[in-house]
């Protein structure tokens, strides 16, 4: 097969399917073929709100899972015919946060499907080093496709130091949200989501949250005062000013807040009271791929299904209308859309071990 289809972001607004070229692996890459990947806010923000990380022509798709096609010279950690995930964040290995392994702070960091051609295509190569050979995990290759975001949570409940017995907020329960509600309550940590939607109060109560509070009822301190919690680590993942304000209005001298979502403007942070509180304000960006991935397999394991968080898999063909643009308007109706570049018809998708 020397030409496949891939979804290529040409300008703002303009993705179009493509017959491109095969890539062929240079030395120490692999040739993946794509099985599935899911589709992120940060595509749609790139496709739709102005080029920040992109740099179009490129295929997007930075959430993959597929099996090895080839390998390049000097690739011995996964071989042809092993079923992969990748975490895309290029990293150079040699600078100082490389060298601490904090690989996700590399200072020339590139990532597959901005900055290089990434998973919303038939083919796609990749630097063995952040290729993970998952052949032994036993996962539909759909539940795979999850790893990725999956991962940014398992960092993000890493870096806040989340442990058993404390207690967690999680605001937004979207598609990094949902993953750490998982990551948070399987540190056996009691978890609370905050979200304005139903549906994703419950979907957070399957994923292992102990309890919910929806979003423009009760104030999150006037909750929290009447349940007397007092919760240690508060995960910021909506984006949203008012978000912040909950939490920095809620949270208690000492607890730790994670601002995952990134917020748009210059929210006030109110740095006396974050003094005089002595908060830990943690920043979380990406995830470490030599780390977080293993982790992130392990616990997609653990759960015997995850169609409530990713239950289709659409054509390439759809990208655009059924997924950037609903992300767009404010979200589809999915925590996470999941493409499968060698179908012409959505499909359900299949999560449930044999």
């Amino acid at each position: 097969m020397s030409s496949m289809r891939a979804a290529v972001l040409h300008e703002v607004g303009r993705l179009s399917i493509d017959e491109v070229p095969v890539p062929e692996p240079g030395p120490g890459e692999v040739l993946i073929r794509v099985g599935v990947c899911g589709v992120c806010g940060s595509d749609a923000t790139e496709y739709g709100r102005g080029l920040v990380l992109a740099q179009p022509p490129v295929t997007l798709g930075h959430e993959f899972a597929g099996t090895v096609a080839a390998v390049g010279d000097g690739v011995t950690s996964v071989a042809v015919g092993a079923t992969v995930v990748c975490g895309a964040g290029v990293s150079c290995g040699e600078c100082g946060p490389c060298r601490q392994g904090r690989t996700n702070l590399c200072r020339s960091y590139t990532t597959i499907g901005f900055h290089h051609d990434g998973g919303l295509a038939q083919y796609v190569t990749a630097p063995a080093g952040i290729v993970l050979d998952v052949s032994d995990s036993g996962l539909p290759m759909d539940t795979l496709g999850l790893a990725q975001p999956m991962a940014i949570g398992v960092h993000a409940v890493r870096r806040s130091g989340l442990r058993e017995g404390q207690e967690a907020v999680i605001v937004g329960v979207g598609g990094i949200g949902a993953f750490i509600t998982f990551a948070a309550a399987a540190t056996g940590a009691r978890v609370l989501v905050v979200d304005p939607n139903d549906e994703r109060l419950e979907l957070g109560l399957r994923l292992g949250a102990a309890s919910t509070l929806r979003a423009g009822t009760t104030p999150l301190a006037e909750h929290l005062a009447a349940a007397g919690l007092e919760p240690d680590v508060f995960f910021e993942v909506s984006g949203s000013a008012p978000g912040l304000a909950s939490v920095l209005e809620a949270a208690k001298p000492g607890a730790t807040i994670v601002p995952v979502g990134v917020q748009r403007g210059e929210p006030q942070l109110h740095l006396a009271r974050v003094t005089l509180g002595e908060f830990l304000v943690v920043g979380t960006v990406a995830h470490v791929f030599a780390t977080d991935f293993p982790d992130a397999v392990r616990l997609l394991g653990t759960r015997h299904d995850w169609s409530d968080v990713a239950g289709e898999a659409i054509p390439l063909e759809r990208v655009a209308d059924d997924a950037l643009e609903p992300m767009l308007r404010g979200g589809p109706r999915r925590i996470k859309t999941l493409v499968d570049p060698w179908i012409s018809e959505a499909r359900p998708a299949v999560h449930v071990r044999d």
